[in-house]
């Protein structure tokens, strides 16, 4: 019987297969940096704002620290968006005539909020909590960039889930001592800029159990006074009755040498916070339940 193909075919059957796995493995490296670009994270979009607010301006040029508008940043799971008011408590007094600042003088005489562009905006899915995130020493410039440089505001980071957990399987590198945590220019401890920190003594899983600083401490002994046993402080805190009465060690005065650590590097400072801070293990940290609940 003759053959319905040619030998050739088998070449060109052959061929056909590799280019159609070419085809699939070009079509998902395609897909995949789709999905990173800014196209989809919109990362280094600048939306636009009814009021072109620029933080370069207010935090660098005027010096307004991130509290002052966004108050509960440290309590709570959300930054917050500055309410009107806190717009007019200067303007009303300057920039009153401003045509820019119209819809925000149209805010505070109807009381409807000025309809603001989220930039950094999660899913829906994902919990994402402040508080836990500054109070455990991540800065502000870890994941919104240096604000204080931004003339409009714009998303540094993608946000997404890759990201975070690059963070959570290495918080190390971008945990820094709470004194900095709103300072936008950190970069760590160097050879030329060491950091020096030593222990509070305070117990409790909280990042105030740690006090770091960026100049070389003073060497020597630190006086701490001590009360006479049987001395009377101070009266009942609750009642206001009665004296309460001092059991300690006669009056005097000890000696305590602080103990300073010398970091000239962000990793080894990050280890040393992380066990600081009572940071839970990257395992623990890059479980889902941490984000997805």
């Amino acid at each position: 019987m003759a053959q319905v193909f040619d030998r050739s075919s088998n070449a060109l059957a052959r061929m056909s297969l590799v280019l159609t796995g070419l085809i699939v493995i070009a079509l998902g490296v395609a897909l995949d940096q789709l999905q990173r670009s800014p196209w989809v994270t919109k990362q280094g979009q600048r939306p636009d704002q009814p009021v072109p607010f620029s933080h370069k301006h207010h935090v660098e040029g005027l010096g307004l620290q991130c509290q002052y508008c966004h108050t509960s940043v440290e309590k709570s799971s959300y930054a917050g968006i500055p309410p009107t008011k806190t717009c007019m408590n200067c303007h009303s007094q300057i920039w009153t005539n401003a045509t820019l600042l119209e819809p925000v003088r149209q805010s505070w005489a109807t009381g409807e909020s000025v309809q603001w562009i989220r930039v950094h905006d999660l899913p829906d899915f994902v919990y994402f909590n402040h508080e836990i995130h500054v109070n455990k020493g991540i800065g502000c410039a870890s994941c919104h960039g240096r604000v204080d440089e931004m003339p409009l505001m714009y998303q540094q980071n993608t946000l997404q889930m890759e990201w975070c957990l690059n963070c959570h399987r290495n918080p190390a590198v971008n945990l820094r001592p709470t004194s900095e945590i709103y300072n936008m220019a950190w970069a760590g401890p160097t050879g030329e800029k060491p950091v020096w920190c030593t222990s509070t003594g305070k117990s409790g899983a909280t990042a105030q159990s740690v006090n770091c600083v960026t100049t070389k401490p003073t060497d020597g002994p630190i006086q701490v006074a001590m009360l006479q046993a049987g001395t009377e402080i101070q009266p009942h805190p609750q009642t206001g009755e009665g004296k309460t009465i001092s059991d300690g060690p006669p009056a005097g005065s000890i000696s305590v040498a602080p103990s300073y650590t010398e970091f000239h590097s962000q990793q080894d400072l990050g280890k040393y916070l992380t066990t600081m801070y009572h940071i839970r293990t990257p395992n623990e940290l890059s479980s889902c339940e941490v984000c997805h609940r």
